[in-house]
């Protein structure tokens, strides 16, 4: 990891009386970006959630080993304000539990406890956390009434809008969405991943729903039995799973839609450099490859194009020095970051790999046809070689 995390578990365990829940739990939480947690019911994901701003304080016959840090300070020593570190990191719970009191007396409460006395500053508070959990529209012409007259979607939304509300370091929200019906949770997810763009808070985000943790989670960790079995980027675990378990995990998730060209490419390979290599140096250069077909860069490594062994053939026929009257410009090059699902309609356009340069447009690698075939079909290599040989012949 490159920057220093806000939050860590190093070697975390905790106990419910006899029971260990957690078991050496080690994990570094990345600032302003969505951690999803993920695995089996029971297999410890709220238990360590609450680990993270002490909310396991409140259960009797806890114990806890190790440390959890915020900002490099350990919020379970006996000098940390456990007020300050609930300030700094809140909570949405699966379960909604909005105040007893009005809509607009919810979302102000925090602010209100912080110091915010200003009616015009609460009114801008109220409305931009209502707004950013998408939920201003249907509630803003009855702020003063109960919160608790909402239905229970509707009251998850202002559990999630009064934790806004207060601005904290750090959001964790524990299976926040599941309660909501499927079309007001596809529409949190999104508000969620706006918020995030504009906001970028650090949230770690508890679900069951694989798809959910790709769609929203920048990382992704995933439990069982109170460890953590994984941790990274989706395509991280998808392309070299930890283990049998995270493999078996993964292996329905629709892979063209995460995996990108940067991770199938081939880096580096051979490429015809303009103005250096001639018909003849290249010539020999495929048939030692045994390709047909190379990219073509100038001497800043820029694509310009592609050139094939017949077409050098024939200028060393023709006794021609140079292959810039064969080259081909109209190619087609993806981003490295671009996924599977999004190249897999060029295999209809060409017979040559997918080039893969960068936002400048500077050659990177190539996506042979093969690698592509690989991710859609699930075959190895091997297999996919006889398939085309055969359809050769054909």
């Amino acid at each position: 990891m490159n920057q220093t995390p806000i939050l860590s578990a190093k070697d975390l365990d905790l106990f419910y009386g006899e029971n260990q829940a957690l078991k050496s739990v080690n994990m570094d939480i990345p600032e302003k970006q969505v951690t999803a947690l993920i695995g089996p019911s029971g297999c410890g994901k709220s238990t360590f959630l609450k680990t993270l701003d002490r909310m396991n304080d409140l259960v009797p016959g806890v114990t806890i080993r190790g440390r959890v840090e915020y900002r490099g300070r350990n919020i379970y020593a006996p000098d940390v304000d456990v007020t300050w570190i609930r300030r700094q990191i809140g909570m949405v719970f699966q379960k909604p539990n909005p105040f007893p009191m009005s809509i607009y007396d919810n979302i102000a409460y925090g602010p209100r406890t912080h110091g915010i006395k200003s009616k015009a500053k609460l009114d801008e508070i109220v409305e931009k956390s209502l707004r950013g959990a998408a939920i201003w529209d249907e509630v803003k012409d009855r702020l003063k009434k109960s919160a608790l007259g909402l239905s229970g979607g509707q009251q998850q939304r202002i559990c999630i809008a009064r934790a806004l509300a207060v601005e904290p370091d750090v959001l964790l929200m524990d299976e926040a969405f599941s309660a909501l019906d499927p079309l007001i949770r596809v529409q949190m997810q999104d508000e969620l991943l706006a918020l995030q763009s504009k906001m970028k808070k650090t949230i770690v985000f508890i679900t069951h729903d694989l798809e959910e943790a790709v769609k929203l989670g920048d990382r992704i960790a995933i439990m069982r039995d109170g460890e953590i079995q994984q941790t990274g980027t989706s395509e991280e675990i998808l392309t070299t799973p930890a283990n049998e378990y995270v493999r078996c995990f993964v292996e329905n998730v629709d892979r063209s839609r995460i995996v990108t060209a940067a991770s199938i490419m081939v880096d580096k390979p051979m490429v015809a450099r303009l103005g250096k290599e001639g018909p003849e140096v290249l010539t020999r250069k495929m048939r030692e490859r045994k390709t047909t077909v190379l990219p073509v860069v100038d001497p800043d490594g820029i694509l310009v194009g592609e050139v094939r062994l017949e077409d050098l053939l024939w200028l060393r026929k023709e006794h021609i020095l140079n292959i810039d009257s064969v080259i081909k410009k109209e190619v087609h090059s993806v981003l490295s970051d671009t996924v599977v699902e999004d190249i897999l309609p060029l295999m209809t356009k060409t017979n040559s790999p997918i080039w893969v340069v960068n936002e400048r447009r500077e050659f990177e690698g190539m996506v042979p046809l093969s690698s592509l075939i690989i991710e859609v079909t699930g075959k190895d290599k091997k297999e996919i070689n006889e398939i085309i040989q055969n359809a050769i012949k054909l």
